[in-house]
């Protein structure tokens, strides 16, 4: 019981970092411009990545796709984790890291995620014709 409402807790922290930077990215706020432009991929990285995200957000909260929504999720954070240690820096637009730190969050509990559904990851890589 106390597990199931543990890996309750990690999905919906997951979860709700993915979602609440949707606003931003799909109403083409300045903060996400910025850091697009900068990544020279605006705005098809912006409306992507936020497409991404939220399908991994539907995906994490369905229990049968949970594996399939951090794998996603995690592949995402890593791209932004990596986005801000090479090109953008670590405080981006005076936020103070806090975009870093939620992607740093986002990124160990889809990990977590991963790790707890491990034993369905064969059934992932079996293709039926």
């Amino acid at each position: 019981m106390k597990k199931s409402i543990l890996i309750w807790i990690i999905k919906l922290v997951a979860v709700v970092i993915l979602l609440q930077t949707l606003f931003f990215k799909f109403t083409a706020a300045p903060e996400s411009v910025y850091i697009f432009t900068t990544l020279g991929i605006e705005p098809y990285g912006r409306i992507g990545s936020g497409i991404v995200e939220l399908i991994a957000s539907i995906l994490i909260l369905i229990p049968r796709t949970t594996l399939l929504g951090a794998i996603l999720g995690l592949g995402t954070m890593a791209g932004a984790i990596l986005s801000h240690v090479t090109k953008l820096g670590i405080e981006v637009n005076n936020d103070g890291g806090t975009l870093f730190t939620l992607a740093i969050i986002t990124f160990i509990c889809c990990t977590i995620l991963i790790f707890i559904y491990k034993e369905k990851i064969p059934s992932l890589l079996k293709f039926k014709i």
